[in-house]
């Protein structure tokens, strides 16, 4: 059995300000270092064999705090942009409130959060779905069955995506589903890749590992 970590990286100053980010480049603001070093806090005696990120700042920023948060600047730190935010294509930098009240109410939550309505030149979660699960199956799971421990720090969209496949979500499901940032939760996985648990706690892996070391 593998660990799979999932941690959506720190805040930005993106997140701060209320504004679609998606692939712009943004750093973590003050609040989001701090996230990032509490779930390297949280993460610590973890044993972690290789780290996931996307290609954008403020998530291998989050990593590269929470590896030195455990002592373990050493491990592979890969960087793919399967693993980037969904693209919000024209909305990328506006605010969400300018948003919501420009187009209404209704067309801000198709945009935002709906599984396959994309913005104006943009992803929607079913085609961020498509770049994300074949890296996740092709370069993330192989790891995982050889009773590898991962961690992903990615964005809340692409992790998103992870999650409804994980736990086999509906389409209406995974509108509701909200992932914060700088809590990192877990799955243990099999070895025919199947979730055999979901560990919503991190001090519950802790025990975990305990009873089986």
């Amino acid at each position: 059995m593998g660990i799979l970590i999932l941690l959506r990286h720190g805040q930005s100053e993106w997140n701060k300000e209320n504004r679609f980010t998606g692939w712009i480049d943004v750093d973590l603001s003050e609040r989001g270092i701090e996230e990032a070093r509490a779930a390297g806090d949280a993460l610590r005696d973890i044993p972690i064999d290789i780290v996931f990120t996307s290609a954008l700042r403020r998530a291998i920023r989050t990593a590269e705090i929470v590896l030195e948060r455990i002592g373990k600047q050493d491990i592979p730190l890969i960087k793919n942009q399967a693993l980037n935010e969904r693209h919000y294509g024209d909305l990328q930098g506006l605010n969400k409130d300018d948003v919501a009240r420009q187009y209404g109410l209704e067309q801000f939550k198709l945009w935002r959060r709906s599984y396959d309505v994309a913005p104006p030149n943009g992803e929607s979660l079913k085609m961020t779905s498509e770049r994300v699960l074949p890296y996740y199956e092709s370069e993330i799971l192989p790891h995982l069955r050889e009773g590898k421990n991962v961690l992903i720090v990615a964005h809340g969209n692409s992790l998103r995506a992870l999650v409804m496949a994980l736990e086999k979500l509906t389409p209406a499901q995974i509108v509701e589903k909200e992932i914060p940032t700088g809590i990192p939760f877990a799955y243990i996985i099999g070895d025919n890749g199947e979730v055999l648990e979901k560990i919503e706690d991190i001090a519950q892996l802790h025990q975990s590992i305990k009873h089986t070391t």
